[in-house]
């Protein structure tokens, strides 16, 4: 694929006289994220598909496992479904849009199609909040109230804490979608970025921004600050379970089935607080290119290969799967 010159065409319609003055509001945006790449974009195409195709066919033969293997019909494994779906979604929203822009050789959104990316991503990126946050008070009913495990986390609770999971992040998108769509873009239409998102839009807009401003910075709070001390909160009080139990195989075991989420919940709220809570001064549009790109597009991939790799149970069922190994006993507690 041969190098492309970035368009920066600004396409253009007239909306007439805005506060007395004659302006007017751009239909099409302009990605700089990867403007500075001259060589290399065959390369990043095939990178880019490579993770696409990974994080498909990985977090669809996780769910596949899980809706056909009965040892796997468990309220962790519920939840891993939905986290599986919602990543491969997240991939979604992006990386067709990326590699449509390679091969068309210019990093171009129309408007409507930038507002859309940005609704579907916050549903993503709202949902995978809250349900990581549901996973972990799973892990902790599981570890510090095994006894009670089947009746808290029966159906009848498990169906809507997921459905909550995924209202909380369409309410979330609607919210700063709603707000986007009143900001008006007056001429300036290159964002330094690789997909829509709302801080990157606000930074060009020429309208006034504050209560976008605002309601960010309460999404910050109540979308990803708190669902991550819920989480902290839930693992001290496993940890401290897990130091009660006086046999060390005991206390490995029960460690080893929170190590998979525990890893996907510091590597997603980090790559989170990183792309959202950075400084805008001090970084450099090649880093924020690769933040974005770890926090959105690489993060779905690594979750099925967390799971499938450190997970003893997606494994036995990848065997049974494959007729390699009769079906496990596998208990409540260690799902």
């Amino acid at each position: 694929m041969e190098g492309y010159a970035l368009h920066r065409r600004d396409r253009v319609a007239a909306t007439g006289p805005m506060d007395g003055a004659n302006q007017t509001q751009v239909t099409e945006f302009v990605f700089l994220g990867f403007s500075r790449v001259l060589q290399g974009q065959a390369f990043l195409f095939l990178a880019f598909l490579a993770i696409y195709l990974i994080t498909l066919l990985g977090n669809c033969l996780i769910l596949t496992l899980i809706v056909l293997d009965p040892q796997l019909h468990s309220p962790m494994y519920f939840f891993l479904g939905h986290l599986s779906f919602l990543d491969m979604c997240y991939s979604s929203v992006t990386l067709p849009k990326i590699l449509v822009n390679f091969v068309r050789q210019q990093e171009t959104i129309s408007y409507r199609e930038c507002m859309a990316q940005m609704f579907f991503l916050m549903i993503c990126a709202g949902t995978e909040c809250a349900l990581l946050t549901v996973m972990a008070f799973d892990r902790y009913v599981a570890i510090c109230k095994p006894l009670h495990y089947t009746r808290i986390m029966s159906k009848k609770v498990r169906v809507p804490l997921a459905t909550a999971c995924w209202l909380w992040g369409i309410l979330d998108s609607a919210i700063h979608t709603f707000l986007a769509t009143d900001v008006s873009f007056c001429g300036a239409n290159q964002i330094h970025h690789i997909f829509c998102d709302v801080p990157p839009l606000l930074k060009i807009a020429c309208s006034d921004t504050y209560v976008n401003e605002i309601m960010l910075h309460l999404a910050s709070i109540f979308v990803g600050l708190i669902p991550f001390l819920l989480v902290l909160i839930s693992y001290v009080y496993i940890l401290l379970a897990i130091l009660r139990i006086h046999s060390n195989t005991g206390r490995r075991k029960a460690f080893s089935t929170c190590t998979s989420h525990l890893v996907v919940v510091i590597i997603y709220f980090g790559m989170a607080i990183l792309n959202y809570n950075r400084p805008s001064a001090g970084y450099s549009l090649e880093v924020d290119t690769l933040i974005s790109t770890l926090y959105s597009i690489v993060t779905p991939m690594l979750n099925p290969l967390i799971y499938s790799l450190r997970n003893q149970d997606v494994r036995g069922a990848l065997r049974r799967a494959l007729g390699h190994q009769k079906k496990d006993c596998v208990s409540p507690q260690s799902l």
